[in-house]
């Protein structure tokens, strides 16, 4: 028995480097609305981030109704062999939803994977990185 009854993710927030870099390769790349967006209040994230603030950095409301937020932490780049996170996927409805997206990344100059269907586990997958090197995922399932 599980020791808590979630239904799954409410918001993932992932730190940046460089927050308004990091909020308009999002805005380009996804173009959710931002439930919050305080990147403009802090000038020296770890000095002046503080939580009522949001740590000067944006909350995006998705489609889902699940958040994706961005942090502003300095200069540290991400890298996905240490502990934390990995990569991020984010969900599309179809494989023609990824050749979509491939074919509007490669337009809009964005650097990205092959589609890589995972036949076993009923999915395809197409991964980029966004400008801190953290992967992003976008998953559709198969058939």
């Amino acid at each position: 028995m599980a020791l808590v009854n979630s239904t799954g993710f409410a918001h993932v927030r992932i730190t940046v480097t460089d927050i308004a870099r990091s909020k308009a390769f999002y805005d380009q790349v996804f173009g959710w609305p931002a439930a919050i967006d305080t990147s403009g209040d802090v000038t020296a994230p770890k000095e002046d981030g503080k939580p009522e603030n949001f740590y000067g950095g944006t909350i995006y409301q998705t489609p889902q109704g699940t958040l994706f937020g961005l942090r502003p932490v300095g200069s540290a780049r991400f890298d996905s062999e240490h502990t934390g996170l990995d990569h991020v996927s984010f969900a599309v409805d179809s494989r023609d939803e990824l050749q979509s997206a491939a074919a509007a990344l490669s337009e809009a100059g964005i650097e990205h994977g092959e589609i890589i269907d995972l036949d076993d586990a009923g999915l395809a997958i197409l991964s980029f990185q966004d400008p801190d090197d953290i992967n992003i995922e976008l998953t559709a399932p198969l058939g």
